[in-house]
């Protein structure tokens, strides 16, 4: 792992950690601003619960930032970051819905903070760490397969060209042979 990642994994980590332990010990307050989007949710089939859903929010964080701030599966982790991250700023950072203009800027500013922190856990999460990605190993797989059957093709073409030389010459000396 290069030292960057070494550094920024856990930086980009540590505002979820913190705000996931947050949410998870004071549900209240957030459970308040959530409860447009929770009622939204409730009609997909979520609990309409707002503390619990806050709560289970919490965990998303706190465990996605614990994995991506640790290096243990940091594309994983980073992907439950992004997937918290999205209701987390619906709920909480509604600037279009402030009419007080000092509360409005506020908001936005907190939203598009959030929106800087989705774009990092979606860089993370798309980060291969230098190794090849599943996709591109899928591609080389199946242009060297691809490569493979080429070359067994023309092989056996040249192949079947040698036999039939070979097939020629023969007979040509039997024919010799007999003569």
């Amino acid at each position: 792992m290069s030292l960057v990642r070494r550094i920024a994994r856990p930086m980009l980590a540590a505002m979820f950690v913190a705000g996931g332990l947050d949410q998870l010990k004071h549900p209240g307050a957030k459970a308040k601003a959530a409860k447009p989007v929770v009622d939204q949710a409730a009609k997909v089939g979520l609990p309409d619960d707002p503390e619990l859903l806050v709560r289970a929010n919490g965990v998303a964080m706190l465990g996605g930032g614990a994995l991506l701030g640790t290096g243990t599966l940091p594309r994983l982790g980073s992907a439950v970051l992004a997937g918290s991250l999205v209701p987390t700023t619906l709920a909480a950072h509604a600037f279009w819905n402030e009419t007080d203009p000092q509360a409005r800027a506020q908001q936005k500013i907190q939203f598009l903070k959030n929106l800087g922190l989705l774009g990092g856990v979606l860089l993370a999460a798309v980060d291969t760490d230098g190794k090849p990605s599943l996709a591109w190993r899928a591609r080389r797989a199946s242009h060297d397969a691809q490569r493979s059957v080429s070359t067994t093709k023309r092989e056996a073409r040249m192949a079947a060209r040698a036999a039939k030389r070979e097939a020629k010459l023969k007979a040509a000396q039997a024919k010799n042979a007999l003569t």
